[in-house]
Formats: structure tokens, sequence, C-alpha cells
């Protein structure tokens, strides 16, 4: 069925009815009449494709039509594998949500933006907690600061009825950006590996660090030795 769409996409040979044509192939085009066309079709044992009819004049090709056809729907499936099904996932908060759900939700959102896909998050105000509309703004946008590393706003939040949306798309390769978070975490470990290292310092080495006053406290012992001996001379 889908081989004798593709067969009536094209004419060929004495379908073709036009006056002239442009034949197309690998040292160029030229444009001939049609039956000259036709004629170099039968010399070289093969058929006249008419591949572009809204062309002036039409373009066609010298070429086996089963060939042709072979090419053709080859490249249909070429293309329809290099098509990527982008689909958009949603993400629903409520304007109190607790920290463990916020965070249990961001990890969705991160691999849904991470496999390709467009994120709908949105804050549902149920009854009077439209009083909190302003809260359920504030989430919105500190869930995609969080994301800023995967994904791009493509609007602000909007109120439509009792929600409000946020729309995220998915970064292409080599935009990827730390988002503030992530840039938090990484100078609190730098931070804590510091002091780890501070902690772990040899208490000879501090010691050792003290050579100014080191000589005041040597003073201060042969003085006391002295003294000692002086008051043993005595007695």
């Amino acid at each position: 069925m889908k081989n004798d769409k593709l067969k009536n996409q094209y004419r060929i040979n004495e379908q073709i009815r036009v006056r002239e044509v442009r034949i197309v192939g690998d040292n160029g085009s030229t444009v001939v009449p049609t039956r000259d066309a036709l004629n170099m079709a039968r010399e070289e044992g093969v058929d006249l494709v008419e591949i572009s009819p809204n062309a002036n004049p039409p373009v066609c090709r010298l070429i086996d039509y089963s060939k042709f056809l072979y090419q053709q729907k080859k490249r249909q499936k070429e293309m329809k594998a290099k098509q990527v099904k982008v689909e958009v996932k949603e993400i629903r908060f409520g304007p109190q949500t607790d920290e463990h759900d916020y965070q249990f939700k961001l990890k969705h959102a991160k691999e849904f933006l991470e496999e390709g896909n467009k994120v709908r998050a949105y804050v549902f105000f149920r009854g009077r907690s439209i009083l909190f509309k302003e809260q359920g703004e504030v989430l919105l946008l500190r869930f995609a600061n969080d994301l800023e590393e995967v994904g791009k706003v493509e609007g602000m939040p909007s109120l439509e009825g009792k929600k409000m949306f946020l729309y995220l798309a998915p970064k292409k390769a080599g935009e990827k950006k730390k988002s503030q978070q992530a840039r938090d975490r990484e100078a609190a470990e730098a931070e804590a590996k510091e002091q780890k290292k501070a902690q772990a310092q040899p208490k000879e080495e501090i010691d050792t660090e003290m050579p100014a006053n080191g000589g005041l406290f040597a003073n201060a012992k042969i003085s006391a030795d002295a003294l000692k001996k002086l008051q043993e001379t005595e007695e």
C-alpha cells in the first residue's frame, strides 16, 4: 500500500507530457526536449523519472524506476529515524509543597529534560489557596532556577484559571550551565574539604609556626633554672 502511494507521486516516461525537461545527474544538468530525454533513457536502459514537476522546466532523472523508489523509501526511513519525538511532561505542585516532595519532583523534571522532553510545571490552587498565588510564583521560579543546567524557560509563570504554569524546554548539547544550587553545593564541598584538611594537620607542624615566641619561652625556662640553682647555693 505504501509502495503504491509512493509510485503515484512521480510521473515516468510517457506520462511526462511537457515540451522540455531538465535532466540532472552527476555531471550537472541540462535542458532538453522531452522526446530527446525519452530517447536518452531508452538508450541507457533506464527510465525518465520526473522528480520536481513544479520547476520550470520540470526536473527529471535518468534512473531505473525500481531503484529510484528504493532510494526514496530508504531516505524516508532515515529521516523518520532522525526525528526525535518531543513529549510534554507535567509536574504538579501545590502552593505549599514541602521540601521532600519538591526535591522528588525536581529530580523527575531533570530526567525528563535530559531525555529531550519539555516540562510543563504548574501550581494548582484549590479553593481559597488562590490567595497564595505569589507563593506559587516563587515556587515555580525556584524550580526554573534549579533546572537552569538542563532546561531553559520558555515563558514566565502565568496564571490560567486555578493553575499557574511554567514551561521549560531542554537545552541543546553544549548549552549546559551550572545552576546556583550546583554552584553553592560545590562551594560548600570545597569549604568542608579545607576544614577537614586543616583538622588533619599534625600538631607538631602547628608548633613550628611559632618561632618568634619560641625565644621568650626558652629564656623564661633558663631564668627559672638559674633561680633554682641560686636558691640551692644559698641553702
